[in-house]
């Protein structure tokens, strides 16, 4: 098997909302879970430490990520902000659960800050001694939406407890339009990614408006990439602006950045809808579609990624059904094989392209 680089988990928001521990298999949160009110929001588990181990899954961009008041699905919704202060205090508890879940238990999960932190894990990965017990997951923290960003002199102390990449949107933000609420960048925003290239951030593009992405490929300066979204050209008539234009595609492989595919079926079939269709309806072939279409727009295989979002509102019930837990993103391995992608081209995809931007932007 090959190492597996994850873009995308939502780790933090999952153990301070639902109190899920990672250090569990998904099979045991699933039992644990069985018939309660977090499956009925969130669907069955598709994470845990054993399944990073099946699956060689070495690294994953963990997520800093609440949810506006607006966006609340109850009055007593756990991990949502009414304004500024609010969405500063909950993505700074998110990052210090890090912290503390990587201090406790650095035999499990690590931060990734730097280069060095990030080679200590792929050693660790490559190293016989450490089959038996087990290796620690490297955590890259990557903020999706910056409303927890007050003003850009912020960026210092972000900077300080680890955070190397920032989505500017999930929903439309005061600094770009977002996710169902369109619109372009904002002088607030054009001054955050100013100021985010004096860091070396590194910008995801995902989330963002078309207008406002448009206009930050041409001003950031510092790195991009798109951590996780699907190719809107195969998504027909789907009146969503959450996937990636082939215009913005190109953009991201012109700066030399990757495009992390999520295997959510709902960004995979137009109209697909957990409770009404099958999983059946849309098998692992169908990721391999948008992983394809961008290495055909690149002319290679080194700008496609896996960014998979699970547990990010969606889990098992959502999901290809070659997908049981994060360890069968190994499937894809035979599906891309399959379509003349040689081996290389495969550890690119899978985490190779991933690990370069990693071992290039990090300090």
């Amino acid at each position: 098997m090959t190492l597996i680089v994850d873009a995308h988990a939502d780790i933090a928001y999952n153990m301070l909302k639902y109190e899920r521990d990672y250090t569990r298999s998904a099979a045991e949160t699933r039992r644990l879970e069985a018939g309660t009110q977090t499956v009925m929001d969130n669907q069955d588990s598709l994470l845990g430490w054993d399944d990073y181990q099946r699956g060689q899954v070495a690294v994953i961009f963990s997520t800093l990520f609440t949810l506006p008041h607006r966006f609340r699905k109850s009055e007593t919704e756990k991990q949502v902000y009414k304004n500024f202060d609010e969405a500063h205090r909950l993505y700074r508890e998110q990052l210090l659960t890090y912290h503390r879940m990587t201090d406790t238990i650095p035999d499990k999960f690590r931060l990734i800050a730097s280069r060095s932190d990030l080679n200590l894990i792929l050693d660790n990965w490559a190293s016989p001694a450490s089959q038996q017990t087990g290796h620690p997951v490297g955590m890259v923290v990557l903020m999706e939406g910056a409303e927890g960003i007050r003003h850009p002199s912020e960026l210092d102390e972000w900077h300080d407890l680890g955070v190397r990449l920032i989505g500017p949107a999930w929903v439309g933000t005061r600094y770009c339009g977002g996710w169902k609420e369109p619109g372009p960048l904002t002088d607030d925003g054009r001054e955050l990614l100013a100021a985010m290239a004096d860091y070396n951030f590194t910008l995801d593009l995902s989330h963002m408006d078309e207008r406002a992405a448009i206009e930050a490929l041409d001003r950031y300066r510092g790195p991009i990439v798109a951590t996780h979204a699907n190719c809107a050209v195969l998504m027909p008539n789907s009146n969503s602006n959450r996937h990636l234009s082939d215009r913005i595609i190109e953009g991201v492989i012109e700066r030399d950045g990757a495009v992390g595919v999520v295997p959510f079926n709902s960004y995979l079939k137009v109209g697909w809808v957990s409770d009404k269709n099958p999983r059946s309806e849309v098998p692992l072939d169908v990721v391999v579609n948008h992983i394809d279409h961008i290495c055909q727009l690149a002319g290679d295989s080194l700008h496609a990624g896996i960014g998979s979002d699970f547990d990010g509102g969606f889990g098992l019930q959502s999901v290809p059904p070659e997908i049981d837990t994060v360890a069968d993103l190994q499937n894809l391995v035979s599906l891309l094989k399959a379509r003349g992608y040689s081996e290389t081209d495969v550890e690119n995809i899978l985490s190779g392209n991933w690990l370069a931007r990693l071992k290039r932007n990090l300090p």
